[in-house]
């Protein structure tokens, strides 16, 4: 930088600017894709895919709002088949026009850059989420009420599983599938106690962080939204 100063006759704090400091151009079509800086608030543009993006940030989602441009960064678990493109294909519906991957142990981090993600995601805050409330603002329980299984899919995609519980009866070994859930933060745990009786989908609280959806009527109902793994 300080030759091409000195080759052009600048200051070099200019040079400097330019080629460090001046902010990254505007991603096109950002603002307009932000429903909640429209004039129709209430209309998003996949109503679905929100709900289910809400539930997948809810669960192993945070958004960094230090950076110069705000990114949300969704950690998604191999166990899943296609979680990954399920996210992503979500992050795209909502707002992103471009999403990176990045490969870990055992998971991947799902993240797109755009400056609207905050007024999307009203939970953001610092600290961990079950260090401090979490309440779905009245405009976002309007859309989950509409896409109630949406929303669950994405809890637990996050922070579920659907696996096989062994009980013993009388000798006799019954092996039956269950979907449980489990999270510290009591608000989120609300939500999908919420969720779920809105669907009508029994569950109990089999520990202090964790609910369980055992019956196979429950089972049956919750496999239609959520999928069990294959």
């Amino acid at each position: 930088m300080a030759e091409v100063a000195r080759q052009f006759g600048l200051p070099y704090p200019t040079v400097r600017h330019w080629c460090r400091d001046r902010p990254e151009p505007k991603q096109p079509g950002t603002a307009s894709r932000c429903f909640r800086c429209r004039s129709d608030v209430d209309n998003p543009t996949d109503p679905a895919a929100y709900a289910y993006l809400v539930g997948l940030y809810l669960g192993d989602g945070h958004l960094v709002t230090s950076a110069r441009v705000p990114f949300l960064r969704i950690y998604c678990a191999d166990a899943w088949p296609g979680l990954v493109d399920a996210c992503e294909q979500a992050m795209k519906a909502v707002l992103a026009l471009s999403v990176q991957r990045v490969r870990h142990e055992g998971c991947v981090k799902v993240q797109s850059y755009g400056k609207h993600w905050p007024c999307l995601l009203p939970q953001h805050g610092p600290g961990r989420k079950h260090e401090r409330p979490i309440v779905l603002a009245d405009w976002q329980r309007e859309i989950v009420s509409a896409h109630p299984g949406d929303f669950l899919r994405g809890l637990f995609h996050s922070d579920g599983c659907r696996a096989s519980n062994r009980v013993t009866v009388r000798g006799r070994e019954y092996v039956y599938p269950r979907y449980l859930f489990t999270n510290e933060s009591a608000d989120i745990m609300g939500l999908c106690q919420w969720a779920l009786d809105l669907l009508g989908i029994s569950w109990r609280m089999n520990r202090r962080n964790s609910l369980s959806v055992a019956r196979r009527a429950a089972v049956a109902a919750l496999d239609r939204h959520v999928g069990p793994k294959s």
